[in-house]
Parts: C-alpha cells; sequence; structure tokens
C-alpha cells in the first residue's frame, strides 16, 4: 500500500466515524425537545431535519486539521475552532468565551490553562469529538491516544479530561481494528490497558464489570450519563454502550439514548466508535435526515 492510499484509508475511516459521531449528536439533540420525549421509549424518530450540534461542529475541525497535517497541530487545531466556532450550537459558556478571546488574539495556551482557577476544563468536550482520530489510527491505539491527549489540551487541560479523550480514541480505533471489532470484553479491557489511572480509568473497570447489566438505566445509575458534563460521568458509560453493540448503530444508539443525560454528547461518542469498524454504520435513513457536515469541511454531498 502506497503512502497515499494509506492517508486515503485513513480519512475514509476517520470520515465514516465522523458520519456515525454526528448522527448520533444530531438525532440524540432533538429529545431535549419535550414533544419527543414520549419517541424516545417507543425508539420512534422525530421529525426531520435534524441538526448537529457543537460535538460536531469541533469533531469537522479535529478531520480536517488530521488530513491536512496527518497529526494533530494544536495550533491549528484551535484556530479552526475558533474560525468555525458557531455560538448557538451549543458550547458550554467557558468555551465559547476561550474561542471568542482566541479569535481577539489570545493565547490558547494561558486561555486554556485558566479556565475553572488554573485547573483545566474537566468536561466531556475533548471525548464528544475525537473518535475520528481514533479511526484514523485504527492500525495504531497507542498513537491513537497519544494524539488525543495532544488534542485535549487546546480547551480542556485537566486531568479527567485529557484521559477521557484517550479512551474515546483508543476505543474507536480498537474497534476499527483492520481484522475487525473486538469482543466487548477485548475492547474495555483494551482501552483501559492504555489510559493512565483516573477517575475515568476507575469508571472504565466498573463498566467493565458490568457488560452482562441488561438494564441501561441500572449501569448509568452507576457510571453516569453525561448528566454533570463531565468526562468521568459520561465516557465510562459510553464505552459500555459502544463495547455492547458495535456492528449495530441503532441499537447502540436507542440504548444510549434511551438512559438519558447528556444525550446529544453520549450518542456522538457512541456512534463516533460504533461506525469506526465497518459493520457499524448508521441507517442511510438516518443519515438522510442529519444535517449535512460544514461545508468548510469541503465535503462531497452525500
Amino acid at each position: 500500500m502506497t503512502a497515499d492510499s494509506a492517508s486515503e484509508r485513513r480519512f475514509e475511516r476517520a470520515l465514516a466515524s465522523l458520519r456515525g459521531l454526528s448522527v448520533g449528536d444530531a438525532l440524540g439533540s432533538q429529545f431535549f425537545v419535550p414533544a419527543n420525549y414520549p419517541l424516545l421509549k417507543q425508539r420512534a424518530l422525530p421529525p426531520g431535519p435534524w441538526q448537529w450540534t457543537d460535538d460536531t461542529e469541533m469533531a469537522c475541525s479535529v478531520l480536517a486539521v488530521l488530513a491536512a497535517h496527518h497529526r494533530v497541530d494544536q495550533d491549528a487545531l484551535t484556530r479552526s475552532f475558533a474560525e468555525h466556532h458557531d455560538f448557538d450550537r451549543g458550547y458550554g459558556p467557558a468555551v465559547n468565551r476561550m474561542l471568542r478571546l482566541v479569535r481577539e488574539g489570545g493565547d490558547w495556551r494561558e486561555l486554556s490553562s485558566a479556565l475553572f482557577n488554573g485547573q483545566g476544563s474537566w468536561g466531556n468536550g475533548s471525548a464528544m469529538r475525537i473518535a475520528p482520530l481514533g479511526a484514523w489510527y485504527a492500525d495504531d491505539p497507542e498513537q491513537a491516544t497519544h494524539q488525543a491527549e495532544i488534542s485535549s489540551y487546546p480547551t480542556h487541560q485537566h486531568r479527567e479530561a485529557v484521559v477521557g479523550a484517550m479512551a474515546v480514541a483508543a476505543a474507536a480505533s480498537l474497534a476499527a481494528a483492520p481484522d475487525g471489532p473486538p469482543s466487548p470484553e477485548e475492547l474495555l479491557d483494551g482501552v483501559i490497558a492504555l489510559v493512565p489511572r483516573s477517575a475515568v480509568g476507575a469508571g472504565l473497570r466498573r463498566a467493565r464489570d458490568m457488560l452482562d447489566y441488561q438494564d441501561a438505566g441500572t449501569v448509568a445509575a452507576v457510571l453516569g450519563n453525561g448528566r454533570r458534563t463531565s468526562a468521568h460521568d459520561t465516557v465510562p458509560f459510553a464505552l459500555w454502550s459502544a463495547a455492547r453493540s458495535l456492528g449495530d448503530y441503532e441499537e447502540a444508539f436507542w440504548v444510549t439514548a434511551q438512559a438519558g443525560g447528556d444525550v446529544d454528547t453520549t450518542c456522538a461518542i457512541v456512534g463516533g466508535i460504533v461506525a469506526s469498524g465497518g459493520g457499524g454504520a448508521p441507517p442511510p435513513a438516518w443519515l438522510t435526515q442529519t444535517e449535512e457536515p460544514p461545508a468548510w469541511l469541503g465535503l462531497p454531498s452525500r
């Protein structure tokens, strides 16, 4: 395989993950609309079109930087975040302010490290956008975690946020393995081995122990469902759900969404991981209802 064809394969995998992420994000966000609450229990689709949120917008920047640099360039990534920042996409207040200041000439290194009294953000923002990077590095899960760590710092520097991004990237990389997706146990064991000790890691170990649980609500009550928008309250449950439904996008989505919480983010993470593997693409009808990626990404229309 030539270098060009290898890069093309990486891009195709990452794009497939991005499409899965955007469907999970856009469809998941519809269930914050009160009129759609009853549909969730019925596993019935709300009317389209479905508009994606900041999860997808930032994931598009991740893919664009990988396509241009073949790695994470932090300055290029932050510029892309700031230039394409749409306030109405549902960003958190801290990131909204930070990206505005970056556009005004601020240094992201100072701005990001100063968030939350110098602790950095431990939110789930760097985890929600990173699955396409994991798919890009399907042949190298260790590099996926390394690049994910680098990608987190421009906006999320707290250890838990960084580890959350590493875990999601590792899961997407393992799910997209060239020799086929792993078993649920193999996926979580592989991720646990690749991330440092942390609250996220502890949650992943609990998730591994709960793989035989059938009730997602019970699992979410133990692991969290993103309601607190922190990485350690979001990533373990999302990886539990993804691990159990690799190859079945619809099942993965509904199980994740019905657990409630930060539904667009948990479904974006799960959708990006499941779609990283060849058999986990979202249904074509769901893709049709989902808003197209932004024009600046330069993709052909579906």
